[in-house]
């Protein structure tokens, strides 16, 4: 049967992303710094061993004959989402796969040395070459604006077309409710900004992870330079956080946030691994996961009058503090320039600015030196006030 042969296609290639996402993963929590070159011809050979399978003339033999057979409705969706993918992998050639698969490790090692040291000059080699990168790949889709090929690998579907008038009208709504906000009274949230030992903050914040539900059997907990999810199948996934021994907020949210992405991708059918619908489905669904944990739940009162007592008993520091002021603390309405730190409201604002700053770098009227401009940084300030 066809279609059993797909299924296994399917998961050898499964099996190769995942052992990629394991090293990405290693990449950005312990792997040692000088390992970083053998780490990206690792990434970039597996990467390229992945995409011969996935154009193969044999695949696409397999998916035609599994189409023609009698199938579920499940084994037709598969079916058809293998087409779609087999049909956008042959448009990219070998070669680039490669060396976009190295390039961008090593642009993230840029990256990293460039945070860390706070001089975005580090980097701008790197993602000036990354933007050529996924320029050249945009070409090979052919579609009506270069950004709406990129876009279609993590929401399926979106356009520029939809997303300008989309995110137009949305700015139109917000910016009046964060000016009226930032007329009135000021929460004052300075406490969350005195010391808190990492190592309470980190076994409180694995507390709260345990019980909303995040499976520590399938899953485990790192630190790392950018809070992240990775998953190697619904039976492991993986979340990262980092801290700041003088803001209480940023561990603690981002865990919740990226358990948020955790939980969907733990709540997966493990049945169907390696298959199309056995994945997520688009980042804007695994985002509206992570948000509603992070927000409508992980700032909620109804959550808070429950934490409260238990933080005020296991990190130092809370106290004296009341449960009217806190709340209001870790809810205050701020603009800011980290999204991953970012409150409810502004995050959005974030979501925005990345959205044409990359939609103007990967259509050209940006260059990546653009964004250290003094012009541009007045843009960006009036976006982001």
């Amino acid at each position: 049967m066809s279609y059993i042969l797909l299924e296994k296609k399917l998961k050898e290639i499964a099996d190769l992303q995942y052992a990629i996402a394991v090293l990405h993963w290693d990449q950005e929590t312990y792997m040692p710094i000088k390992s970083s070159a053998s780490r990206s011809r690792q990434i970039a050979t597996l990467s390229t061993l992945a995409h011969q399978k996935a154009c193969s003339e044999e695949l696409k033999n397999t998916i035609d004959a599994a189409l023609e057979e009698n199938l579920t409705k499940e084994q037709k969706a598969n079916v058809s989402l293998a087409l779609k993918d087999y049909t956008k992998a042959v448009l990219l050639p070998e070669a680039f796969v490669n060396r976009l698969s190295l390039h961008t490790s090593e642009a993230y090692h840029a990256w990293v040395a460039a945070r860390k040291q706070n001089d975005y000059s580090l980097f701008q080699e790197a993602l000036t070459t990354m933007i050529e990168l996924k320029r050249e790949q945009a070409s090979f889709y052919k579609t009506a604006h270069p950004y709406d090929a990129l876009l279609d690998e993590y929401e399926p579907g979106a356009t520029v077309a939809q997303l300008d008038p989309l995110f137009k009208s949305l700015k139109e709504q917000l910016l009046p409710l964060l000016k009226t906000i930032k007329q009135a009274e000021q929460v004052d949230n300075s406490f969350l900004h005195k010391y808190y030992s990492q190592q309470q903050q980190w076994d409180f914040s694995m507390q709260i992870l345990q019980h909303i539900g995040y499976d520590f059997e399938a899953g485990r907990q790192d630190f790392a330079e950018h809070p992240f999810t990775t998953s190697f199948s619904s039976q492991d996934v993986r979340i990262t956080t980092r801290v700041d021994e003088y803001d209480f907020s940023n561990l603690l949210w981002s865990s919740i946030h990226e358990a948020g992405h955790a939980l969907y991708e733990q709540g997966l059918r493990d049945d169907m691994y390696g298959m199309p619908i056995g994945s997520a489905c688009s980042l804007s669904i695994h985002e509206s996961q992570s948000r509603i944990w992070e927000n409508n739940i992980g700032r909620g009162i109804h959550f808070w009058h429950y934490w409260f007592p238990i933080l005020q008993q296991q990190v130092n520091g809370f106290e004296n503090s009341s449960f009217q002021d806190f709340y209001a603390a870790i809810n205050k309405v701020s603009p800011s320039l980290i999204r991953t730190e970012a409150d409810e409201l502004t995050y959005h604002f974030h979501v925005m600015i990345r959205y044409e700053l990359e939609k103007g770098l990967i259509e050209g009227t940006l260059h990546p030196k653009d964004l250290r401009s003094e012009e541009h940084t007045s843009e960006l300030q009036s976006l982001r006030h």
